[in-house]
């Protein structure tokens, strides 16, 4: 009998140690993730599978060689930044594609893989920008829809905005001019 309660109290201790570890990984993962971790549970609609989507992401992400630019290149990415901004105002179309593309040439010499489709993309950026990255998401949507020619002036402006936001992010700074 008395090896039947110390094999009990052995598999209740296991158990909570289980417990526990998944509950600090999941707290690790909230807090890591931020907005990322509570979109993608909605997402899955599932806990446990956004956690370990989240965890392969995080695991994908530490095979790449992600590094921060030079500062002549952030400052060269700037300067075309602050361009294409200004083009917004005769070109709104052509100037959120041309953010898109900027975007995009930002995260490739960051190390971030860009041959893959938009959606890994942005799981590959959530791990090191997960606040930023919904602005990306947002951002792709009005640029896709401004490609079918269903996005207003407002919805282009806010699609500047919100590439502005993750570009900010990856190029590490502010990207306004200094003297403004």
């Amino acid at each position: 009998m008395e090896w039947i309660l110390v094999a009990v109290l052995a598999v209740l201790l296991v158990v909570a140690a289980v417990l526990l570890w998944r509950a600090r990984r999941s707290q690790q993962l909230r807090e890591g993730f931020g907005p990322e971790y509570e979109r993608t549970v909605a997402e899955r609609g599932d806990r446990r599978a956004a956690e370990s989507e989240l965890l392969e992401r995080r695991q994908r992400r530490e095979k790449l060689d992600v590094r921060e630019l030079e500062p002549a290149a952030r400052e060269q990415y700037a300067d075309r930044w602050r361009a294409t901004q200004r083009r917004f105002v005769d070109e709104p179309v052509q100037a959120v594609a041309e953010a898109d593309e900027l975007v995009t040439a930002v995260m490739r010499d960051r190390g971030y893989p860009v041959e893959d489709d938009f959606d890994r993309r942005a799981a590959d950026v959530s791990v090191d920008h997960p606040v930023v990255v919904e602005h990306y998401r947002a951002a792709h949507a009005i640029s896709t829809d401004s490609a079918r020619g269903d996005a207003g002036t407002e919805d282009l402006r806010q699609a500047m905005v919100h590439y502005r936001a993750l570009f900010e992010e990856l190029l590490g700074g502010d990207t306004h001019r200094r003297d403004e």
